[in-house]
């Protein structure tokens, strides 16, 4: 029988129950809530490298491992992609993402419609015997969209911090306001290029070999 309960899956449910506590954290106004945001979902991010080198390192992959590992890593992206559009977009302009401003609904409607493209497409291949594992291309895409939103969600506590001490008016600021930014707007669009790539490469692997390059 198989061993449900491995390390590398523990490690992934825990993953998943931190996603609703990071979205929550990330809303909240408050300085400490928003570092803790980030920390969280940096250990998150971190995890999933984690788990995938344990499976491999001792033969802990399982069935139950590749159906929650996907999941895992959908919702951590709709737990963050969500509240940073959400905060960007407030009136108040306060939320503006450095070089970006608003978060475009249309960036949440590429990154999630690839999503749910691309499971629809791996559901369908499954009914018909064919699987579609994740490739280079949408690893890749994964790196880049944890670096904008680890860019963004630091960005809000770090801008509060500037506006409570009195710094955003000096040189320092606006050099960070540079560097931040340059982060933000650069991982961004790496990450819609991605986004957009790897669902092509998926298409174009089902429609070939039924394996991703």
């Amino acid at each position: 029988m198989e061993r449900r309960f491995t390390l590398p899956n523990l490690i992934t449910l825990t993953r998943i129950l931190a996603c609703p506590v990071i979205a929550l954290l990330a809303l909240s106004p408050g300085l400490g809530a928003r570092f803790a945001a980030f920390a969280l979902f940096l250990a998150a991010a971190l995890s999933d490298l984690y788990d995938g080198y344990l499976a491999r390192k001792h033969g802990w992959i399982t069935d139950i491992g590749k159906l929650l590992d996907p999941l895992a890593d959908k919702l951590l992206l709709a737990a963050t992609f969500i509240p940073v559009w959400m905060i960007s977009t407030r009136a108040d302009g306060f939320g503006n993402l450095p070089f970006v401003g608003p978060l475009p609904l249309w960036v949440l409607i590429v990154v999630f419609g690839r999503e749910i493209g691309i499971t629809l497409l791996r559901q369908w291949a499954a009914g018909k015997g064919r699987v579609l594992a994740a490739g280079r291309s949408g690893k890749h895409k994964a790196l880049v969209q944890n670096l904008f939103v680890g860019g963004a969600l630091l960005w809000y506590p770090i801008q509060q911090w500037a506006y409570a001490a009195g710094w955003v008016d000096g040189a320092f600021w606006r050099v960070w306001y540079v560097i931040h930014g340059t982060w933000v707007l650069v991982t961004l669009v790496l990450a819609l290029v991605l986004t957009v790539w790897s669902g092509i490469a998926y298409v174009r692997s089902y429609r070939s070999s039924g394996e991703l390059v």
